[in-house]
């Protein structure tokens, strides 16, 4: 491989694509606002979310720079692209421009609504890369607004407004992620979480596994409450996305085992990696789906049996 191909290969490494499906948080309000079968909705909802994809990939690679150091104690991050000084940190900083530069252009193509919010993800991140990450507690709220900057973003640029409930259950779930990875990185590091992370020392095992029970069913209860409230049932005609709840229910559950038995891992990459888990979240998505979408999906299905039959 030539050192340019190296080059561009570790950069890509370090924008972390495989994080990318946080970004799906961007179409939710696609599907819950019925804009699914807008193509001119589902374009701007593509951009939207390919604008931080982008934005995150950004984060990443600052977030990287800043931890080039730390990184190089923790068993797994030290082969990271900075951390072992494959990659120079002239060629990160000029990954991290691009980057940003791209995001930018597509979010400010979106309005200055959606520019404003993408402007706000990109201010919250990097003030979390700089200092708020060493922040206890602050450290996992900060990931947490990240996510319902995404979703606002998202309804934004199919031009609906994110309902309290969606904003809700974002925060929530996300608070659930963070502090969960905090409890992976916990078990990880042992003894040497402080020597990579110092606010790591302030947490305990016991600490998180309670806040993770807490809100754990928090989120399935705030869920299961968004499904049947007098707006949603309105919105839907159907007050049928209660059953839709035993998937989130299970999903969490699922990622619960999996974290207490030291699989896992980031909730991104675990997501693609773990099948019951894949399948619980794929099948929430088409339950979804065929709840909010069954006239629809009837009168497409009721015109290919006409064009079929004559």
């Amino acid at each position: 491989m030539s050192a340019r191909g190296g080059t561009f290969a570790l950069t890509v490494a370090t924008a972390r694509p495989a994080q990318w499906t946080k970004n799906l948080f961007v179409l939710g309000p696609l599907l819950f606002a019925k804009r699914v079968l807008d193509p001119s909705a589902g374009l701007r909802s593509i951009v939207a979310c390919a604008s931080f994809c982008l934005m995150s990939s950004a984060i990443y690679v600052l977030n990287d720079l800043a931890d080039a150091e730390q990184d190089r104690n923790h068993p797994l991050k030290r082969i990271r692209p900075l951390a072992s000084g494959m990659l120079s940190r002239q060629a990160a900083w000029l990954a991290f421009g691009l980057l940003a530069a791209l995001a930018s252009v597509l979010s400010i193509s979106l309005g200055s609504q959606v520019a404003f919010l993408a402007v706000l993800y990109f201010a919250a991140m990097v003030a979390y890369c700089v200092r708020l990450k060493h922040v206890l507690i602050i450290d996992s709220l900060v990931i947490a607004i990240g996510f319902v900057l995404r979703v606002v973003a998202g309804a934004a640029a199919v031009h609906v407004e994110a309902t309290h409930w969606l904003v809700a259950c974002t925060f929530l779930l996300a608070l659930y992620l963070a502090f969960a990875k905090r409890r992976q990185e916990l078990t990880v590091l042992s003894g040497a979480a402080s020597s990579h992370r110092h606010v790591l020392s302030e947490y305990s095992s016991s600490y998180l596994d309670q806040v993770n029970n807490i809100l754990l069913g928090t989120v399935v209860l705030c869920y299961a409450l968004y499904t049947v409230a007098p707006e949603t049932v309105t919105r839907f005609g159907t007050d049928r996305l209660i059953y839709g709840t035993v998937f989130v229910l299970y999903g969490m559950l699922r990622y619960m085992v999996l974290l207490h038995t030291g699989r896992g891992a980031d909730p991104s990459v675990l997501v693609l990696r773990d099948r019951p888990l894949l399948i619980a979240v794929l099948c929430w998505a088409m339950y979804n789906c065929l709840v909010i979408y069954r006239r629809e999906i009837t009168e497409i299905g009721n015109r290919l049996f006409s064009s079929w039959r004559y």
